[in-house]
């Protein structure tokens, strides 16, 4: 069942991205080469518990962590743990926040530098397919038209593999929602967009295969052919005309761009 929002439930989910946003800004800050994830873990929770809210992803469904920090071939899921990041690396960090009755969700991908330009190339075109996602993401629209809209750019055009096994989805009062939000499919297909249905939409991207293995922790999704991956999410409301987009990567990048030791390429 879908659960349309009222204006004022909408205003917390915003509250709540918000919030998802400036932590992952906080982290931009203080990543670089011999930190490690768990580390990083550590701060986000910190950070997240100083502002009045819990992690989301914190013992949903057995995770034992406050964030998803997946590095290179690890596609979404990873748990953070003590090994040092090292130049070249590609972090996707996935957050999530619960304040005031409601989820907020977003996730980003991080070049630590030197990168390969076509790890660069890999960042470049998920995160413009996430933002033509949205753009296909308003009333009278169908979720159908989002997830081609996201599949044609990165895969029919630039060849990269979209996973199949993991989508994006509604969020509200709980993280997870109908819909589901593939990131592929066909124009047209799949339930209406209606004015306050709120969804995260997110790519994942994977440089070589579609296909998707799962370490023995039950939870970390590596590809297939071991290539690196990237992952960028926003929370957005379906709205008339465009969507409005509940999170915000501005702070992000001004932290990404301070930072001397992360890839800026716009």
């Amino acid at each position: 069942m879908v659960h349309l929002k009222t204006s004022a439930e909408v205003e917390l989910i915003r509250i709540s991205a918000l919030l998802v946003s400036q932590t992952l800004a906080e982290l931009a800050k203080i990543l670089k080469p011999g930190i490690t994830s768990e580390l990083l873990n550590n701060r986000a929770e910190e950070f997240i518990l100083d502002n009045g809210a819990v992690p989301s992803f914190k013992n949903y469904k057995g995770y034992p962590f406050a964030t998803c920090i997946s590095i290179n071939d690890a596609v979404v899921h990873g748990f953070p743990n003590k090994k040092e990041i090292k130049e070249g690396d590609l972090v996707s960090i996935d957050v999530g926040v619960y304040k005031n009755g409601f989820h907020g969700d977003s996730a980003y991908t991080f070049g630590i530098q030197p990168v390969l330009e076509e790890h660069k190339l890999l960042m470049s075109v998920t995160r413009s397919s996430l933002l033509l996602g949205i753009e296909k993401a308003h009333l009278g629209n169908r979720v159908g038209d989002i997830s081609c809209a996201i599949q044609d750019f990165a895969e029919r055009k630039h060849h990269y593999g979209v996973v199949r096994e993991l989508v994006g989805h509604g969020l509200g009062r709980s993280l997870h929602e109908d819909p589901q939000v593939p990131n592929f499919g066909k124009k047209g297909t799949g339930p209406k967009l209606k004015e306050g249905m709120v969804i995260a939409i997110e790519p994942m991207i994977n440089l070589g295969t579609k296909d998707v293995i799962y370490d023995e922790d039950g939870w970390t999704v590596r590809t297939k052919d071991a290539k690196f991956s990237a992952h960028y999410e926003h929370t957005i409301c379906i709205k008339r005309g465009k969507a409005d987009i509940l999170s915000s990567f501005v702070q992000i990048i001004e932290s990404e761009i301070a930072n001397p030791f992360l890839v800026d390429n716009y």
